[in-house]
C-alpha cells in the first residue's frame, strides 16, 4: 500500500529525521520518504504487517499534527 501523510507542523530537518525514524521502525515499513518542502511523509508498507491507523497513532504520539 502507498499513502501520503500531510503533516502540519511539520519545519525542521529534526523532524524529518523524527518521523522517519518513527515510521521506518514499524514492521511492514518498505518505504518512508519525508518532504519538508511539502510537508508530507510517503510511505510505502505491507498492509498485512501493519496498518496505517498504527504509523498514523506512532506519529501523532510524537506530537505531530496529520491534516
Amino acid at each position: 500500500m502507498k499513502t501520503v501523510l500531510k503533516i502540519s507542523n511539520l519545519n525542521t530537518n529534526d523532524d524529518v529525521i523524527s518521523l522517519r525514524e518513527v515510521v521506518g521502525s514499524n514492521e511492514g515499513v518498505i518505504a518512508c520518504e519525508v518532504s519538508l518542502s511539502k510537508k508530507e511523509v510517503n510511505i510505502v508498507y505491507d498492509d498485512k504487517s501493519v496498518t496505517i491507523d498504527k504509523i498514523i497513532a506512532d506519529v501523532e504520539e510524537l506530537g505531530y499534527s496529520i491534516n
